[in-house]
């Protein structure tokens, strides 16, 4: 686990318009649920010495950021400083403390305070007051007073049309594609070569474990459940979408990247183990995203 988006929807882009629109929608929300996944695994599985006060603390910080969100409360830095609280009371409680993040995402309000269709008609009649007080050339005291204030209140309905959510993953989302993720990957990434044969450290269990698993574990689980879910009737296959597609798709889901790194550092406390998973990771996500590829390539006709 998990899928890695980027580099996941960077061989759809090279397929190119052979990938029908749904199939691409697929492959992101499967992305984005992988991931929901891989942390609620390390949340789980990874937690020593649970601290159970240091956890009622964090449910404390989740419970009043929902209250604050039921009260349309509207302050980012009110929610930034809950998360952070929730943060560290995690870590010191023993759990992950990556399930903050998921938590926030999805406390953090997602709706605008001032409905889009209704922001025209709100910001044309403030900009019809300023143009009022300057219409006769001359600006008293007073009316600069209220030119400040009228302005003003354009530039918040200006964010408020904007949920919360949104305006964080715009200021966010360079930071994060540009600094952070790189940052990550480079740290986790450092791999040693054994210096041996191919044939050697290709048949070491743990570089077949892990390379298998994202190469035929992961084309087999989600070609196999979203088939069976199809064939069942529980959900439809996407518009332009077929079964060829599916299966490009799904063997792209075992490119895994920098979760698959992040889990293997907390799964091996050995580092020779460490090592053979990172290559079993680079191996199997190389190997997934060419056999992706050439499916798609090789199978479906461009739109």
């Amino acid at each position: 686990m998990a899928t890695d988006i980027a580099f996941a929807v960077a061989v759809l882009a090279a397929v190119g318009s052979r990938v029908p629109l749904g199939a691409r929608l697929f492959l992101l929300t499967l992305a984005i649920v992988d991931d929901l996944g891989a942390i609620a695994l390390i949340a789980v599985f990874y937690t020593q010495g649970l601290s159970l006060q240091w956890l009622a603390g964090a449910t404390g910080m989740l419970l009043f950021a929902w209250v604050l969100q039921r009260r349309r409360v509207r302050a980012t830095v009110v929610f930034v400083v809950l998360g952070v609280c929730c943060w560290f009371m995690l870590h010191e409680s023993g759990v992950h403390s990556t399930i903050a993040g998921v938590a926030f995402g999805f406390l953090t309000p997602a709706w605008s305070l001032l409905p889009p269709q209704q922001y025209p008609g709100v910001a044309n009649r403030l900009v019809g007051e300023v143009s009022e007080r300057t219409g006769d050339g001359v600006l008293t005291h007073d009316e600069h007073a209220l030119n400040h204030g009228t302005l003003r209140e354009i530039g918040r309905l200006s964010m408020e049309t904007q949920a919360p959510l949104d305006r964080l993953e715009y200021r966010l989302a360079p930071w994060a594609g540009f600094v952070i993720i790189p940052v990550f990957a480079f740290a986790n990434a450092g791999l040693a070569i054994p210096q041996v044969s191919p044939a050697v450290w290709l048949a070491d269990p743990v570089v077949l474990g892990v390379g298998l698993g994202l190469v035929v574990g992961k084309t087999i689980g989600v070609f196999g459940a979203a088939w069976l879910a199809v064939r069942a009737g529980w959900a439809r296959m996407p518009a332009g979408m077929t079964d060829l597609h599916l299966l490009g798709v799904a063997m792209c889901a075992g490119v895994g990247f920098t979760v698959a790194l992040f889990v293997a550092n907390l799964a091996f406390s050995t580092p020779g183990l460490v090592e053979s998973a990172k290559l079993g990771i680079m191996i199997g996500s190389a190997v997934a995203g060419v056999l992706g590829y050439l499916t798609l390539r090789l199978f479906s006709r461009p739109a």
